[in-house]
């Protein structure tokens, strides 16, 4: 009875994983969207998708579908396809000449082009844990590593760790990791903010990518602030991602970011944005539940998404 009934729970999973793959196929094809590349990782699924305007990477765990990672367009690759690159750039509003800079996460490698056409004498490490993503970017979008841009291999938060007792310093230090369901759990935590403090000169900046939506977003942001006290939200109504700024220096007042904005507007425009327009949503109030529990690494219910 037990190994008829376990026969009978593995052929229904089968059928529905095969029934939404052909389901996601299907809405794929009417939208003009065809894969062209799907590979599993020692992490997770990576996908890359093309239509007839822009290429995709979109990463996944436990769904065949998810929502993409990273896009390009492919007439005008360096215009950026999503609000949330734009913002993060918003951040030279505040630190506007990173020279060493340090991301967390490749995705398809659209943040380092960016700083490098920007700064082209800063040096730019990556920290990405997963090759095969790497080895996609390489291959699908035109990413590739130089003097200046280099990638480590390895968990984010172990190179972070090293730095650190290399007493290494990066001016600006960016977050954008995502496993397909959501930022890992060990690098949302107090511990791992404090351990990037120690990165960061007088001047220095941490921006996250993270989202407005999300259920951890009161723990998030009590424990960006028990860090690094006042911090900034930036949220957008036509994303639901929301970018954090921490920095080591006095965050300026809204007439001085106007002021920077409109500075950086023409050297920003070629990104396809307007820089002039983010200031407004820049906030330094503090609107989330103060005495929600900070992350530690003790705490950190990153399973509170799935529920």
């Amino acid at each position: 009875m037990i190994r008829n009934s376990m026969k009978y729970w593995i052929a229904s999973f089968a059928c529905f994983f095969l029934a939404s793959f052909f389901v996601f196929q299907e809405g794929n094809a009417q939208r003009g969207i065809r894969e062209i590349h799907q590979e599993r990782s020692l992490y997770r699924n990576i996908i890359v998708t093309e239509d007839s305007t822009r290429r995709c990477l979109r990463f996944t765990i436990t769904r065949r579908t998810g929502q993409n990672q990273s896009c390009r367009f492919l007439e005008n690759p360096q215009e950026l396809v999503f609000p949330y690159a734009k913002m993060t750039l918003s951040s030279l509003l505040i630190q506007d000449n990173p020279q060493r800079i340090l991301i967390i996460g490749l995705g398809g490698g659209t943040l380092p082009e960016v700083y490098h056409t920007l700064f082209p004498e800063a040096e730019i490490i990556i920290s990405e844990i997963d090759e095969a993503v790497l080895n996609v970017a390489e291959e699908f979008f035109e990413f590739e590593q130089t003097d200046l841009i280099k990638v480590d291999i390895g968990d984010g938060r172990v190179y972070v760790k090293r730095a650190a007792l290399r007493n290494e310093v990066f001016d600006l230090v960016i977050i954008d990791a995502f496993n397909g369901e959501y930022i890992p759990e060990h690098l949302m935590t107090e511990e791992f903010l404090e351990e990037i403090k120690l990165l960061l000169p007088e001047n220095g900046m941490l921006v996250a990518n993270t989202f407005s939506t999300s259920r951890l977003y009161d723990a998030e942001s009590q424990t960006y602030q028990n860090v690094f006290g006042e911090i900034i939200n930036l949220r957008m109504s036509n994303t639901g991602n929301r970018i954090i700024m921490a920095s080591m220096q006095e965050l300026p007042d809204l007439f001085t970011l106007n002021r920077r904005a409109a500075n950086w507007r023409s050297r920003l425009e070629m990104f396809g944005m307007d820089v002039t327009d983010y200031p407004q949503h820049m906030s330094k109030e503090v609107d989330w539940n103060t005495d929600e529990r900070p992350l530690t690494d003790q705490y950190s219910p990153a399973n509170l998404l799935n529920n």
